[in-house]
């Protein structure tokens, strides 16, 4: 008998509005945000990159991780957030998504979870 297949990884894509715009505009604080998430994840950072788009101006930016990545964008303006977080191995993406939920404190937060590839 086969050994069950589990997934690759597990990939989260969520859309989260209703917050404060105040929240969505720093670079910095957001990158700091992402970067606890990976590692309350369990995930290893390899390297970031974030970017501003000016005064009161929505953020894109990218952790790239052993484990693959997590990545957001924002619209202050909407008060509206969508972050992609990938992770395979022992790392747990839904705890880093957890910490960015608890942080940005959406009214509403829709998650797709989609399993990748078997092993």
């Amino acid at each position: 008998m086969s050994a069950p297949h589990r997934p690759a990884g597990i990939h989260l894509l969520a859309d989260m509005a209703g917050i404060d715009a105040a929240l969505l505009v720093d670079a910095d604080a957001i990158d700091a945000l992402l970067r606890t998430a990976a590692e309350a994840a369990g995930a290893r950072i390899l390297h970031s990159h974030f970017h501003t788009f000016g005064p009161g101006m929505g953020v894109t930016g990218v952790l790239l991780l052993a484990e693959s990545h997590i990545s957001i964008h924002t619209w202050p303006e909407h008060g509206f957030a969508a972050a992609d977080i990938f992770m395979c191995g022992d790392a747990q993406p839904q705890r880093a998504l957890d910490l960015i939920d608890a942080a940005l404190m959406p009214t509403t937060c829709s998650v797709q979870t989609i399993a990748r590839g078997q092993l």
